[in-house]
């Protein structure tokens, strides 16, 4: 088995409780999202079929639907190429992410209770003593049980629905932005100031503080693809 084919073969959940064909989309579209098969790739229909014991079917349907969403592109003569994340998407994606995040964050703020508050203190308390430990997969855990503790308190079941949806592009996103430390370090200072702007009730500070965090972080995140993209 190749190397691209055991990375999908890897993503392949059969817990699942979804059509063959679903599973093997949600497959193929995290190892994509997640850079694991590169921009510019192919992928023969009829290769991932025998190597992964699955009918051309489901794959057939996966390509597809990622076809719809613009991560591959099919050429004619070609096959199925893969395009993965421009920075075109970076830019679409946070413009959502910017506008969910700030609408859960201040509807969340206006639902808590002080057990509530006390609760998230305590998980950015934790988060920063693992970051001076240096212990990144904990802390990058920490930040995404900040995010879903804010989401689930926020009581938006459609919102959530959508964030699910675009999780696999923010994890992507996330492993770039914060990679070295100085830039964990200023994440989770914003952090403790989006805390602190929901314990005021102050809408507007949330707002700022949510923007100016994100805007910082796809600024990173563009001048790291522009950087893989210069390189070629």
């Amino acid at each position: 088995m190749n190397e691209l084919i055991d990375v999908v073969n890897r993503h392949l959940d059969f817990s699942e409780s979804a059509p063959l064909k679903t599973i093997v989309y949600h497959a193929f579209r995290k190892t994509i999202i997640l850079g694991q098969i590169p921009a510019g790739s192919r992928i023969n229909e009829k290769e991932f079929s025998a190597q992964l014991n699955i009918s051309r079917t489901p794959i057939r349907y996966a390509l597809e639907k990622l076809a719809d969403e613009g991560l591959v592109v099919r050429i004619k003569g070609v096959g199925i190429i893969v395009k993965g994340i421009s920075i075109k998407d970076a830019y679409e994606i946070y413009d959502i992410r910017k506008a969910l995040d700030v609408l859960a964050t201040i509807t969340a703020a206006k639902l808590m209770t002080p057990t509530d508050f006390k609760n998230l203190k305590a998980l950015l308390d934790e988060t920063e003593r693992l970051n001076n430990e240096n212990d990144i997969p904990a802390v990058l855990e920490k930040f995404t049980e900040f995010n879903e503790f804010i989401l689930r308190k926020s009581q938006m079941l459609r919102l959530e629905s959508i964030v699910l949806k675009l999780r696999e592009y923010l994890m992507y996103f996330r492993d770039i932005s914060i990679s070295d430390k100085p830039r964990r370090d200023k994440a989770l200072y914003e952090h403790f100031l989006i805390y602190k702007g929901m314990l005021n009730q102050d809408e507007e500070q949330i707002r700022l503080i949510i923007e100016e965090h994100l805007d910082y972080s796809l600024h990173f995140i563009i001048k790291e693809m522009e950087g893989v993209l210069y390189s070629k």
